[in-house]
């Protein structure tokens, strides 16, 4: 491959960019502005909470955390991809690392605390994913995967109380939360005794 003298690369970097610029334009043109985002997501909300079985919720569950992610960078989404695949491979201080970069990128995004509050979770740091997920909490107070999250820890060091008081405000947002009824169920007898 022949090397592009450099007066000629240079031309070529602004031809790129000047072709670029209208698709960036476009692109912004398509992204909702943030009234109409919030719109939506209290319209999502209500749906997920009228959904009629186990598989429209999750389905409703993954629109609406598009949603969330509407309202950063594409280079945020991307590396947020990133992040959650490396999550779910197993890979929980890449995954860590990459939310990390995130949070710096977009310290607003509440997806990111969640998602690094999961990947401290996956490596034993209880500590760590109880301050994420409260952060993303304070972004986002209806992140039906925090609320999960954090009931669920609360449920593992004994506080069934407030484990139960955390199953009963993520049904009242997602009714249908896979098993939530039996879990529910469960925490109330382990937190208001057995005849409760």
């Amino acid at each position: 491959m022949t090397a592009i003298p450099w007066p000629r690369r240079g031309l070529i970097a602004l031809a790129a960019a000047a072709l670029a610029a209208p698709l960036r334009a476009r692109l912004a043109l398509a992204q909702p502005s943030p009234e109409k985002r919030a719109a939506m997501l209290e319209a999502m909300m209500a749906a997920l909470h009228a959904a009629r079985d186990e598989a429209e919720a999750a389905a409703i569950e993954a629109r609406i955390r598009g949603v969330w992610l509407e309202a950063t960078s594409p280079a945020v989404r991307l590396l947020m991809a990133r992040g959650i695949r490396d999550l779910r491979a197993g890979a929980g201080a890449d995954a860590e690392r990459v939310f990390d970069d995130v949070i710096v990128l977009d310290p607003n995004l509440a997806e990111a605390y969640v998602q690094r509050g999961l990947a401290r979770l996956k490596q034993g740091d209880r500590r760590g994913a109880v301050a994420d997920l409260e952060e993303g909490l304070r972004r986002e107070p209806r992140h039906f995967d925090a609320i999960r999250a954090l009931a669920d820890i609360a449920a593992e060091r004994g506080d069934y109380a407030s484990a139960y008081a955390g199953w009963q405000r993520l049904l009242a947002i997602d009714p249908l939360a896979p098993g939530g009824a039996a879990r529910l169920k469960e925490l109330r007898r382990r937190a208001l005794g057995e005849n409760a």
